[in-house]
């Protein structure tokens, strides 16, 4: 089988040139991590409308999710006929600081699980009711509404050795060169932040406020979908959802954003 250069449109062209041109740049100065005192939220980079709609919960769409995460919560389901809250009680007090410290260690999978797959093991284990799907309504609601308890606090990863394997893991990842672009996150995200690419600002890519209601999808999203949309941009196969390969990655990023406060639910470009 010959190997043949698709044609692409001249859009897309120029992109990819602009990408090609910082892979060039980056890869002549690839560094370290972030120091920790100059590490940064996105909201900082925020434009005034952006950073107004993420600070006023009546007119932040994601409000619409953590409204529907609260009915779920008290919403009894699945064949054991239990709601979240049988077991959890009040959300605002039993939920604060989780979502500052997942992904976390779980000995039933023998590593770390992300916030998403903790409640579907609690549906699992506890309600008996099917596991939601990734990125559905549902899901994204629960843990919006889950995440925001910890809004405010920092993001605080659990000093548990068993985790250090798979920091190392998603460490690994974010440094490594993948796709056709050739390029790895950290050639992005830790020596370029603060510049621009195709005319946006590249951010230091801290997980801060997810699910996000980002601006380009209309929609909330979690995690997962972002670092799958950058695996796509980089014209590579993306991880699907749930793989350990995302798990590290996000477990990676929380401990890279360690000290910086939790968003959620944020808004995004």
């Amino acid at each position: 089988m010959s190997w043949r250069t698709p044609r692409v449109p001249p859009i897309v062209s120029r992109v990819t040139t602009i990408a090609c041109l910082l892979f060039a740049i980056a890869s002549s100065v690839h560094g370290s991590d972030i120091p920790l005192d100059q590490r940064r939220s996105g909201y900082l980079d925020l434009g005034h409308d952006s950073k107004a709609m993420q600070d006023d919960d009546t007119i932040n769409p994601a409000t619409l999710w953590v409204q529907d995460g609260e009915t779920l919560w008290n919403q009894k389901t699945g064949a054991a006929s239990r709601a979240c809250a049988d077991c959890h009680q009040d959300a605002t007090v039993s939920m604060k600081g989780v979502a500052a410290r997942y992904p976390a260690f779980s000995v039933a999978r023998n590593g770390p699980i992300n916030l998403e797959q903790r409640i579907n093991l609690c549906r699992s284990e506890h309600q008996q009711a099917p596991p939601l799907a990734y990125e559905s309504r549902e899901l994204l609601a629960l843990s919006a509404y889950v995440g925001l308890q910890s809004r405010g606090m920092a993001i605080a990863p659990p000093d548990d050795s068993r985790l250090v394997p798979f920091v190392e893991a998603g460490r690994k990842l974010f440094n490594r060169r993948i796709g056709q672009i050739d390029m790895s996150c950290a050639q992005c995200h830790d020596d370029n932040w603060g510049k621009k690419l195709a005319g946006s600002l590249i951010p230091q890519a801290q997980p801060t406020g997810y699910p996000v209601y980002r601006l380009e999808w209309q929609s909330l999203g979690s995690l997962q979908r972002r670092l799958r949309n950058c695996m796509s941009g980089l014209r590579a196969e993306a991880y699907e959802y749930g793989a350990p390969e995302n798990v590290n990655l996000e477990l990676f990023l929380m401990w890279r954003a360690r000290g910086l406060q939790v968003e959620t639910p944020a808004v995004r470009p």
